[in-house]
């Protein structure tokens, strides 16, 4: 269901769940997501306030 989905996010740039994060850990011994989210971050590929409720 897509509003499970979405409540579920804690980045809603690029749509990773915490799930995401716990499985990135299991698979790397630590998440390399928030290296993925500032490398996007720095080409300007970040659409948070259009995205993310809170407009951050």
């Amino acid at each position: 269901m897509k509003s499970d989905h979405l409540s579920n996010l804690i980045c809603y740039c690029f749509e990773y769940t915490r799930q995401d994060i716990e499985d990135d850990v299991k698979k790397n011994g630590r998440s390399l997501i928030m290296e993925k989210i500032q490398a996007e971050k720095k080409f300007g590929n970040c659409r948070c306030p259009e995205k993310n409720p809170n407009g951050r």
